[in-house]
């Protein structure tokens, strides 16, 4: 008597073992996507508390939304010395930033919208679908209140 897996059973754990890798490895690229969210909520939370202090200081946004954003440390992505991208994408970032002012409080420029826009290019896989994908938190300084929103689940 010989022992041992016939074809028909070893076909059978071939195929299911095919299906859980398929299952997983999609599932896998949702995650990994998703914690590229977490590099942007980290710098825009960074980027809040910078304007935070500059409106202790002078009351009021308008220097945290200059030439860009460059008071909080946003630049032109390549510069030299500078980590966090603005216009362009770099290869050390999965999003590009924006700052601009929110001027829809009681006393007027006391608010800032932070918005960070996910790369799809330099290599970024999986290639996000350009700016589709992409991350705000509005900030009133005025009344303390923050909002995050994030249309494709980061």
């Amino acid at each position: 008597m010989r022992r041992g897996f016939t074809l028909l059973e070893l076909l059978i754990v071939i195929i299911i073992v095919g299906v859980m890798a398929t299952l997983g490895l999609s599932q896998y690229a949702q995650v990994v996507e998703r914690s590229r969210g977490a590099e942007a909520r980290q710098i825009m939370g960074q980027l809040r508390s910078v304007c935070a202090a500059i409106y202790m200081e002078q009351e009021n946004t308008a220097r945290c939304t200059a030439n860009g954003g460059a008071a909080l440390g946003l630049s032109g992505g390549q510069a030299a010395g500078v980590t966090i991208p603005s216009t362009a994408c770099n290869t050390s970032h999965f999003f590009r930033y924006t700052v601009v002012g929110a001027n829809n409080t009681a006393r007027g420029n006391e608010g800032i919208n932070i918005t960070a826009l996910r790369c799809a290019a330099n290599g970024k896989v999986p290639n996000a679908a350009g700016n589709a994908r992409n991350i705000s938190l509005w900030s009133d300084y005025l009344t303390g209140q923050s909002d995050w929103f994030s249309p494709n689940g980061y």
